[in-house]
């Protein structure tokens, strides 16, 4: 790309060179000048000069400008409220107008401490009021959703909400209704903002108008402790800002990472906290004696002693059943007891190793540069890694050609075949594969089943020569948020007398979500004994025989590898009300043999020399880098798995993992009405012949199982499919017949 035409501009005095059609608001800051802003936001999209905030004086010209939406031209001498007297009275006009019916709240305000109103009101405002008549009041708070307040009367219509709403998150769902000055904003017809980014409009709001219900009224911003961390709740691994206050976690903001993930964060991740307190956590261990006998709490001592029984009685037998949740010193810290300590190569993990895409490293970033964007889809991406799905509307948005091949595509395929598309698409006569090859910048993304489809992704990627083109990679969603993390853990941790034991004489489970997985409950069936390491009781007590509390990834210190293998910091932003895994794994390790740090610290030292060429935990930073591109080679694709046999109907299941669904989720009251509808997507043509209308109430059967779901009609699904998501299917086989009651 050539480089961009340079002007030159002078503000207040200062000469600055800036890019051609840079906006004054941008260009300013270049020469170290604020203009106050209120509306402007560059990552919502094109200014829009609602709010009046940014008037400037521009010589040659008869009025004041805005800012945000004049263009710096070459030679343009401009004037801000710093040395320009009409422009100060222009912008200390905006403030008094802007304060005309607002509130003067401040001290019971929640964004009191941290308001730009608030701010800009003391720098460029009056400093007094000429208005003496009453204020206007409305009813408030309007609950807009479980998770969102918005006080009316104190809304400035700056339309960031709703703009962010309309053109970044396109759900649509929040709008400015009336006209004049009874405009006000609102949800379609009053529902409940269901959109899964709603709460980014809290962040964006530069007055109080929309507040955290999770943290209203709760403390002042200046009270709270923070810390820079990683969202642990899936792959993308979104940087957030935590604040807590006396180690009781009250809130999780946005920190702008711009190559992963813009400032932007999902509702699961800025509202699940409250699932630290949640009664039904686990604050010792918890032993069950017999098949059928009463369950008692141990202290720690009592439970490691008894971990330590079950090792030595397994006879290395052991199997160790990771969720992909946690952190590398974890997961490696697990293997060591089970690899080491109990001579075992037992281990069920979320999905293989995969580093056949290394050579195709690009940032999320790229996303939005890209040419051609071509997504294997078979679980949505939003429910898989939603900031991903930002990325690509933003791509969209930008002009480029996305192409979804999947069940649900522009171009369909049958479920599970992605992998005959990728050897397609590499084939010299595929008309895609050859707009692929020619085009500058392509970007493959795989969100479908199997753990192969990354090597699949790989191949097509080589074919293509992606890594050959700067700006062109391959990106693998994995359905859990650190699967690579912990299968690098688990292969650090070898132990050349280890074996792989043929019965199960002891599963040790790692995780609510292993827990909860049917694969992993019926391995347990054929388990002698089971341990369970969980943060919440759920009905582990049932099956498990010793129940060992866990932590969250608020609560300690660890690292994780995000999908586009960048080595993330976590940090400890919480008081656990457990004991941490790293201090009793050391302990335990003691006991049969195995010498492991207890701090995560120690662990990584340890884990970096074997698998991560001695990276130091510094050098990855607050916001850690993308490793360097791996050399490309030759990429053998596996051959495509031969697709599972459907019985039990004429209808092929898909399951997805819902993105609001989980453990952490399910003990989020706020999150209750984001959790996914009991519903089936099915295709209009398989509808038609059922006379099964949308949103009718259908019964989805196979072998001898019934469940009760509503109707969607997807138009765009293929026929002889149907999507449900996992937590309304999980007992139903991939064959289904679909009728009404």
């Amino acid at each position: 790309m050539s480089a961009p035409e340079l002007i030159t501009i002078t503000v207040d005095g200062r000469q600055v060179q800036v890019p051609k059609g840079t906006g004054l608001v941008e260009a300013a800051a270049t020469a170290g000048i604020e203009i106050p802003v209120f509306c402007y936001e560059p990552r919502i999209g094109s200014a829009v000069g609602a709010c009046r905030m940014c008037l400037v004086e521009i010589e040659g010209m008869p009025k004041l400008q805005t800012g945000c939406t004049t263009p710096a031209q070459d030679g343009m001498v401009v004037h801000t409220a710093r040395t320009s007297e009409t422009a100060a009275r222009g912008q200390n006009a905006t403030i008094e107008f802007l304060l005309l019916n607002h509130p003067l709240d401040c001290p019971v305000c929640d964004k009191g401490g941290e308001c730009p109103l608030q701010d800009l009101s003391f720098r460029y405002g009056p400093g007094k009021t000429r208005m003496t008549f009453r204020k206007r009041s409305l009813e408030k708070p309007i609950p807009i959703s479980p998770t969102i307040a918005l006080d009316r009367e104190r809304c400035i219509l700056c339309y960031r909400c709703t703009r962010f709403s309309q053109e970044v998150a396109e759900d649509e769902e929040l709008v400015a209704v009336n006209r004049g000055a009874l405009t006000m904003i609102a949800t379609f017809e009053d529902e409940p903002y269901r959109g899964p980014f709603s709460g980014n409009i809290v962040e964006l709001c530069p007055v109080g108008a929309l507040t955290s219900t999770q943290y209203r009224f709760l403390a002042r911003p200046w009270e709270y402790e923070r810390a820079a961390s990683v969202c642990g709740l899936c792959a993308v691994g979104c940087n957030i800002t935590v604040q807590s206050r006396e180690g009781r976690v009250q809130r999780v903001l946005s920190r702008n990472h711009p190559e992963v993930d813009r400032g932007w964060l999902c509702d699961k991740g800025r509202f699940s906290s409250p699932h630290l307190y949640a009664e039904e956590r686990i604050h010792s261990p918890r032993y069950r004696r017999g098949e059928a006998g009463a369950v008692e709490e141990l202290d720690w001592d009592e439970a490691l002693a008894e971990l330590e029984r079950l090792i030595g009685e397994a006879h290395g037998e052991v199997v160790l059943a990771l969720s992909g949740t946690e952190t590398l010193e974890v997961a490696y810290s697990l293997a060591a007891i089970v690899r080491r300590g109990a001579h075992s190569d037992g281990v069920v993990l979320p999905e293989p190793a995969l580093d056949a895409l290394d050579p195709y490293r690009v940032p999320l970033s790229a996303l939005a540069a890209a040419e051609e964007i071509v997504v294997f889809e078979e679980s949505p991406v939003l429910e898989r890694a939603p900031v991903v799905d930002l990325w690509l509307r933003l791509a969209r948005r930008n002009g480029t050609r996305l192409t979804t091949i999947g069940p649900a595509g522009e171009i369909q395929r049958a479920p599970g075949d992605g992998a005959g598309a990728c050897r397609e698409l590499a084939g010299e006569t595929n008309e895609l594969g050859q707009r692929l090859r020619k085009a500058e910048r392509v970007i493959l993304i795989w969100s479908g089943r199997g753990g192969a489809g990354g090597a699949h992704l790989a191949g097509l990627a080589h074919a293509l020569g992606l890594h050959e083109k700067d700006g062109s990679g391959a990106l693998y969603l994995p359905s859990t948020p650190n699967p690579r993390g912990v299968a690098e853990a688990w292969e650090a941790a070898a132990d050349e007398s280890s074996h792989q034991p043929e019965q199960i004489g002891l599963l040790l489970v790692s995780g609510d979500e292993a827990a909860n997985d049917p694969a992993i409950r019926k391995l347990a069936e054929r388990a002698r004994r089971t341990v369970a390491l969980t943060l919440f009781a759920g009905d582990t007590a049932s099956w498990a025989d010793l129940v060992l509390p866990a932590t969250s990834y608020l609560e300690g210190e660890g690292t994780m590898r995000n999908l586009e293998g960048r080595l993330q910091r976590l940090r400890r932003v919480a008081a656990a009300p457990v004991r941490p895994e790293l201090s009793w794994l050391a302990e335990l390790g003691e006991r049969i043999g195995v010498t492991l740090p207890a701090s995560a610290t120690g662990i990584f030292a340890e884990l970096s020399a074997k698998a991560l060429d001695g990276i130091s935990p510094s050098s990855l930073g607050d916001r850690a880098p993308l490793p360097a591109r791996a050399k490309a080679g030759p990429v053998e694709a596996p051959e495509p798995e031969a697709p599972p046999t459907v019985r039990g109907g004429p209808l092929e299941l898909i399951r997805y993992r819902a993105l609001f669904s989980g453990p952490v989720v399910e003990h989020v009251p706020q999150l209750a009405f984001q959790r996914p509808l009991p519903e089936v997507e099915i295709s209009a043509e398989d509808a038609d012949r059922r006379a099964i209308a949308d949103g009718d109430d259908v019964v989805v059967r196979s072998n001898g199982i019934s469940v009760k779901l509503r109707a969607r009609i997807n138009a765009a699904l293929r026929p002889g499919s149907v999507r449900i998501a996992a937590e309304h299917c999980s007992e139903l086989a991939l064959g289904v017949q679909v009728s009404r009651p």
